[in-house]
């Protein structure tokens, strides 16, 4: 049986962080057919493939309880995008697994704004203190410094030794190897 997360609705100073809704397909599609967001990922989408993983966030988070669950301005009620908790799928090459991974992807007219951070923080505390977890983990192409920057400011820390190869892409793709970045409980409680 796979790990099993809560989906609640977490609300922080600016955003509403909420399970994906079947209404939510065409702004995935929006983010994800962006070429500029979608830089460190094999290709931007197109509606067919947008669809079909859509697909697929929609059924994970049925199976686990979330996977990486929408980030809106609160204000407004604009989908910025998403951020979250989500359980891996064991086939990536992760020299870690099974664990629970944190993860975002933002419009980019969103960036630089500290959303990811507020909403990364947000879902760390509930992953820590009402899930009771030890330890999450986040992954990214190595050449990612932007997202790997979230990371460490997270407090996340990486150790080399770590880094491996997602194994649904050529060996010497431009996005290989990825960098693996953990945070305990423990580390999490000291700051």
């Amino acid at each position: 049986m796979p790990i099993q997360l809560k989906s609640p609705v977490i609300e922080t100073e600016r955003l509403i962080l909420r399970p994906w809704k079947q209404e939510d397909r065409e702004h995935y599609f929006t983010l994800s057919s962006d070429a500029d967001v979608m830089a460190y990922f094999p290709n931007a989408q197109m509606q067919e493939e947008a669809d079909a993983v859509f697909a697929r966030i929609f059924a994970r988070q049925e199976e686990v309880g979330q996977c990486f669950p929408v980030v809106e301005e609160k204000t407004t009620g604009a989908f910025l995008g998403f951020c979250g908790l989500s359980v891996p799928r064991g086939d990536l090459g992760l020299p870690v697994w099974p664990t629970v991974e944190i993860g975002w992807r933002l419009h980019k007219a969103h960036w630089g704004k500290g959303i990811t951070l507020e909403a990364a923080k947000a879902w760390l505390e509930f992953a820590f203190h009402e899930l009771k977890l030890e330890e999450v983990i986040a992954y990214t192409a190595h050449n990612n410094m932007k997202s790997r920057r979230v990371m460490e400011k997270l407090g996340m820390s990486r150790n080399p030794a770590e880094d491996f190869r997602i194994t649904s892409l050529d060996r010497d793709h431009r996005l290989n190897p990825h960098v693996l970045y953990r945070l305990s409980a423990e580390v999490w409680r000291e700051d």
